[in-house]
């Protein structure tokens, strides 16, 4: 079987400076890893990729100080622990990120919600009780109905005028649908603060590209597939696009009821989803929109997942379990995209 190949349609036809050369770093945050290749132009400063290592690295510590579940420190974990009617001030990063998650949760009626983070907790996805540690058992329906009527009463609200947060009580964030590819943004506009518009930048397996490399070639990836399928995966060409994927084969433990408790969780209901769908990967001009919308699409599933990307023109696929083995189905966005 032929490999699919995606590519937008509009191509930048400016190659990197004559005697550019690749270079890539690397390093570690948020529990996994990051990279970056970029081409160096000749006029560049000597020692600027030493340089760019500690911004790139400053980006994602920045990312973590505000947004992260798992420090206690972070403006994220002091949120949770305000007290109740307590305002917070928001700084620009943290800002963006909530204001487009809160967007996204209105849009899809709540099938998103980035203050989720009680039900998180509550199936072992947190940071604490793990679902991967002795003694962990997946909570009866009693106390999902508990966290379900406390969240029903702890709606977080977004002072847009004033750039700050109400924590109404009890509200707890969780913003790892979406703050990892923030990061991944974050990292690609720095290298274009310095210059280097031809790159490819990577955190956890969510990717951002812009220009082309030295030969004039796009930054070819491989679409993420779904762990022992053996059907060849398409790659698409990383050119002012970004592409995340989210899995239920990444995080989870079973049975639940006879299924397999995926980490993505319906907001709605209080449970994990219930449809078999495997994966949904998504394409966006950003990062932080394709991180989220491919759990959104995940909890909305491949009907009204599918039909959510149709009315937004959402470059998405969708791979779902079935019993002859994984059904793909895709938007016309995405089939757009196929060479």
């Amino acid at each position: 079987m032929e490999r699919a190949v995606l590519i937008p349609a509009a191509i930048d036809p400016v190659l990197p400076p004559s005697g550019s050369r690749p270079h890539t770093l690397a390093g570690t945050s948020m529990g996994t890893g990051w990279s970056a290749r970029f081409m160096v132009p000749p006029s560049a400063p000597p020692g600027l990729e030493g340089g760019l290592r500690r911004l790139l690295q400053a980006e994602l510590d920045l990312v973590v100080a505000q947004m992260s579940h798992w420090e206690p420190d972070s403006l994220l974990s002091r949120f949770n622990a305000a007290p109740a009617g307590s305002w917070i001030d928001l700084p620009d990063a943290f800002y963006d990120v909530i204001d487009y998650a809160l967007r996204v949760r209105d849009d899809t009626h709540g099938a998103y919600d980035p203050a989720a983070g009680a039900l998180v907790n509550l199936w072992g996805f947190g940071p604490v009780r793990r679902y991967d540690q002795a003694g962990f058992y997946a909570p009866a329906a009693d106390a999902v109905a508990a966290v379900m009527a406390q969240r029903g009463a702890a709606r977080v609200e977004l002072d847009r005028e004033r750039r700050r947060l109400l924590q109404p009580g009890g509200a707890l964030l969780d913003l790892s649908s979406v703050a990892k590819g923030y990061a991944v943004d974050r990292l690609t506009l720095c290298l274009d603060r310095h210059g280097l518009r031809h790159h490819v930048v990577e955190a956890g397996g969510e990717l951002r590209g812009a220009g082309v490399k030295e030969d004039g070639q796009p930054w070819w990836v491989e679409v993420e597939g779904v762990p022992d399928a053996d059907t060849p995966q398409a790659v698409v060409a990383l050119h002012g696009l970004a592409i995340a994927t989210s899995g239920d084969y990444r995080r989870y433990f079973e049975p639940v009821q006879g299924r397999r408790a995926s980490h993505t969780l319906d907001p709605r209901t209080g449970w994990p989803i219930a449809h078999d769908t495997a994966s949904v990967t998504v394409l966006a001009p950003t990062c932080m929109a394709a991180d989220a919308l491919s759990t959104a699409l995940t909890v909305l599933g491949p009907e009204d997942g599918l039909a959510f990307a149709e009315e937004r023109a959402i470059a998405a696929r969708f791979l779902v379990r079935r019993s002859a083995g994984l059904v793909e189905s895709s938007s016309s966005a995405w089939r757009q995209l196929l060479e």
